[in-house]
Formats: structure tokens, sequence, C-alpha cells
């Protein structure tokens, strides 16, 4: 009898898949302190313009906003503070190796609950072209038409 996974959804990055192919995907721990996961709690959190460097064989993200809890006076963090993610060392030497490469990056794609810790997403990226762009949104079209036409058939 194994365990459910208990999982409750922070916040999504969706504009995050427009502006990237996503190769891989990996979750992470964030080291945070208590007021910080009070409220989180609350859902307020933002991670719109957060992006992840690796530093020293560590892995940080920056812009993670995460807003100060009312009843948490003096404990209270700064907002914006650098944020250290918890990965396995094979997994950071691993995407090093990546990020070398030409083109790739580390994006956080969504900050989640699991079991009662906070994890979040991150999506190792290679950055998309206008035309790219452009042909996702036209293949949204297409498929949004189709599904109007297969109901339309129905009536």
């Amino acid at each position: 009898m194994g365990k459910k996974e208990a999982q409750k959804l922070i916040k999504k990055k969706k504009k995050a898949y427009h502006d990237y192919f996503i190769d891989e995907t990996y979750e992470a721990g964030i080291a945070l302190h208590g007021t910080e996961v009070k409220s989180m709690r609350m859902g307020k959190c933002s991670i719109k313009e957060s992006f992840i460097r690796i530093e020293d064989g560590e892995v940080y993200v920056y812009g993670m906003h995460v807003s100060p809890y009312e009843k948490g006076n003096i404990f209270n963090k700064d907002p914006l503070r650098v944020k250290k993610l918890l990965l396995h060392r094979s997994e950071i030497n691993k995407l090093q190796g990546k990020i070398k490469e030409k083109g790739y990056t580390l994006v956080p794609l969504q900050v989640y609950f699991s079991n009662g810790r906070v994890k979040t997403e991150i999506g190792l990226a290679r950055g998309k072209k206008l035309y790219d762009k452009r042909e996702d949104i036209a293949k949204k079209d297409q498929k949004r038409e189709a599904e109007k036409e297969f109901k339309a058939s129905f009536r």
C-alpha cells in the first residue's frame, strides 16, 4: 500500500512554455524560513520574473517574490532574497554540463507543496525565436477551430 502524494499548486509560470522549449524537468526543494512557508501556504508567491543560476556548485533562484507574512513582524525576510534550491549533486553536475551548451537556461516552471514541503519544478529550456512562437500560436488556433467544428457536428 503506497502513500498517495498530495500536491497543492501555489504558482505556475505559464509564459515559460510560450517563451521556451522545455527539454527536461527536475523537482527541487527550496530552502525557506518559517514565515516564508506560511506566506506560501496563503498563495503569496510570484515566479513571473524569476530565473535560476548555478554558482559554486549550488543552485539559486533569483527574483522569486515571496510576500512578507502579515503576522510575522521581525521574523519576515526580504521578499526578493536569493533562495537556494536543493538538488542532488549528480543532477547539478548534469545541469551545469547542459547549460554550458549554447542556448540552454534554467527556468522555474511552477511552485507547489508536495507532502508538506515546498518544491519547485525547474525546466532545462532553450529559447524560442519569434517564428517558433508564431507557429505555436497558429497550431493552437487550428486545434481550437477543429474542436469547435467537432463539437458543432454533434449538435
